[in-house]
């Protein structure tokens, strides 16, 4: 793949528009979703949908996930690795960074497999129709339920750490569990932590040795030893992820070696590794100086190294799996804001606010995140101002943008963020007791509600008064 190049310098909004063709750029290195224009009325549209029309139909904030974009990484995905990998190869969609019944079927009818944390991502992704031959359950405090929700479907357990081992060996020995899981052996990856180091945020490390995910390497032949010994689970792989949005290859490389040397050290105690997890982690583009390496090089490059590392310890290659997250929706979505008003601090800045914030976008508040910005009914005027993009949480810490470039702003006009398919919605909140907004889905033309928009009644449906506090008249 060839990099994109930096954004046309015309000084509006056009810049951000997508300048290669669709279909071979890499989805990762694009700030706006493949499809995104201006139309005839210099409108932003998406999926052939104008977005002002989007916001007028659905409401704002509003998810706008481009449903040609999103396909066309996990294609990239899959068939780069069948190009430079000639053993088998599962892509698996970290499905953390948006997990709903669309995305999860999406990504299910491209040949994908899913990765989930949770009893609640396994539980949507059953729902969904994704076979538990293709679900992999993470997590590093499964619970006994999410645990035996994972047994009884079928689902492979990525295994965290010894609690994790014993309580898959305590469900196997009981009766009910094993009936249900058809009384055949829990299949189960160990995952293991590499001690490699990423140039990313600390939070999204999790690679290096200090980290609360893993069995570490000392504790290798004791593991595997132990692992050995139960017939009641069968221990098919090995799984290392090194961090979340990353722009070296390097750090990949290195994983791949390592995780070849475990395989070497497990076949010592007769396990049947067939399968390496190399994890995800590669990164997207939020900004111009974004610079990530494409699908199809970070593929190539984990590919090659994977055949070098095997044939370097005289092992057969293993069936490879990838499980990219962020790389494949974070550019495919963007969010939608209708402009409040404005404030401006003489000599410091001027704040415009829109209806939202950091209740569906946590991401600057959390990580200093820092993304791009349109305005979708003025895509072609020249963005003249300098402003902060102000969400309407009573936090002086809810800031969309810090500075962003806007073409003067009124009240109702539709403010687009872009790449906000990853850790959007999947981190979003109730706080300040704001409905969580909607997601449509659009191709072709056509706009699909995935998710509903939440309404106040939403919010209180769990609430529980207690009848002593009941007020009565009278």
């Amino acid at each position: 793949m060839v990099s994109t190049p930096a954004p046309a310098l015309d000084n509006s909004g056009r810049q951000y528009l997508p300048t290669l063709d669709p279909a071979t750029a890499s989805p990762n290195q694009v700030l706006m979703p493949l499809t995104a224009r201006a139309n005839a009325q210099n409108h932003l549209e998406i999926g052939g949908c104008d977005v002002t029309t989007l916001v007028e139909r659905f409401g704002s904030p509003l998810y706008i996930l481009d449903e040609e974009t999103l396909r066309t990484a996990c294609r990239q995905y899959r068939e780069a690795f069948r190009q430079y990998y000639p053993g088998e190869s599962l892509v698996i969609y970290a499905s953390k960074a948006w997990n709903c019944l669309a995305v999860c079927a999406v990504v299910d009818s491209e040949e994908l497999g899913l990765d989930v944390v949770s009893g609640g991502e396994l539980y949507t992704a059953l729902k969904a129709g994704v076979s538990p031959d293709k679900i992999y359950l993470h997590g590093n405090n499964k619970s006994v339920e999410e645990l035996s929700l994972a047994v009884s479907a079928g689902c492979t357990i990525v295994v965290d750490n010894w609690q994790e081992l014993k309580t898959l060996v305590s469900l196997a020995a009981d009766s009910e569990t094993s009936e249900t899981a058809g009384g055949q052996p829990i299949r189960i990856l160990l995952r293991l932590t590499p001690g490699i180091e990423c140039h990313t945020h600390e939070y999204i490390r999790t690679g290096h040795l200090d980290s609360k995910f893993g069995f570490d390497p000392e504790q290798l032949d004791e593991v595997f030893a132990y692992v050995s010994q139960q017939p009641a689970l069968l221990c098919v792989g090995l799984h290392a992820h090194i961090g979340s949005q990353i722009f070296e290859l390097q750090a990949h490389q290195d994983l791949t070696s390592v995780m070849v040397q475990w395989l070497s050290k497990a076949a010592q105690y007769g396990l049947p590794i067939s399968e390496l997890d190399i994890g995800g982690g590669l990164g997207i583009r939020y900004t111009e100086s974004d610079d990530p390496p494409s699908i199809d090089e970070w593929v190539k490059v984990i590919c090659e190294g994977i055949i070098r590392a095997c044939q370097r310890q005289g092992v057969a290659m293993p069936r490879l799996i990838a499980e990219p997250g962020r790389s494949l929706i974070g550019s495919a979505c963007v969010t939608a804001y209708r402009v409040g008003g404005q404030k401006t601090v003489p000599g410091i800045r001027t704040y415009v606010t829109v209806d939202g914030g950091m209740s569906d976008n946590p991401r600057p508040i959390t990580y200093q995140s820092v993304y791009r910005a349109v305005v979708a009914n003025k895509l072609s005027a020249p963005m003249t101002e300098s402003v902060a993009i102000a969400g309407k949480h009573c936090e002086s810490g809810d800031i969309v943008i810090k500075d962003a470039k806007l073409p003067p702003t009124e009240p109702g006009d539709v403010l687009v963020v872009m790449g906000t398919g990853a850790y959007n919605y999947s981190m979003a909140s109730n706080y300040n007791r704001l409905p969580r907004p909607a997601a449509v889905l659009v191709n072709q033309g056509d706009a699909s509600l995935i998710l509903q928009r939440e309404t106040v009644e939403d919010l209180i449906r769990q609430d529980r008064l207690p009848e002593r506090l009941v007020r009565r008249e009278g």
